[in-house]
């Protein structure tokens, strides 16, 4: 069973690992994920197995006020896909923006994961628009996708 979390500052060093096995050409940097952590406007989330090990995280930026949020990251350890932790932290996130008054819900994924975009559909997610070149350096497109409440 995976339990979820809010993300503390403790966590950075298993975020990053995950970050850096997932996305090993435009990973965020260290100090990057770091100022998300600690931002005033964003929640971020772990996903924590059995043996107290993280094995997910994901991040929304809604600052208050705002009815607009942004998914700004969520990624799963290759050894812990399939078993519903993506679901759970979108469902996690989406909950809280829904708490925060968020009308409309961004993202981007890439074009040639139909696996997330499968999810993101799945949980209300429509794609709106094509960002070309977005994911760096593989050039590949982004799709920006939108949920509304």
């Amino acid at each position: 069973m995976t339990a979820l979390r809010r993300a503390e500052a403790d966590d950075l060093d298993a975020i990053m690992a995950i970050e850096r096995a997932t996305f090993p050409e435009d990973a965020w940097s260290t100090s990057s994920m770091r100022a998300e952590l600690a931002g005033p406007h964003g929640h971020y989330l772990v996903a924590v197995d059995d043996e107290g090990a993280i094995v997910g995280y994901a991040g929304l930026l809604a600052p208050s006020g705002s009815r607009q949020g942004d998914i700004q990251t969520i990624t799963v350890a290759e050894a812990a896909r399939g078993r519903g932790i993506g679901r759970a932290l979108m469902e996690a996130l989406l909950a809280e923006a829904d708490h925060r008054g968020v009308d409309e819900v961004f993202l981007e994924v890439r074009a040639g994961n139909a696996i997330a975009q499968h999810l993101y559909a799945s949980l209300g997610f429509e794609r709106i628009a094509v960002r070309p070149h977005y994911y760096q350096p593989d050039n590949e497109d982004a799709w920006v996708m939108r949920r509304t409440a």
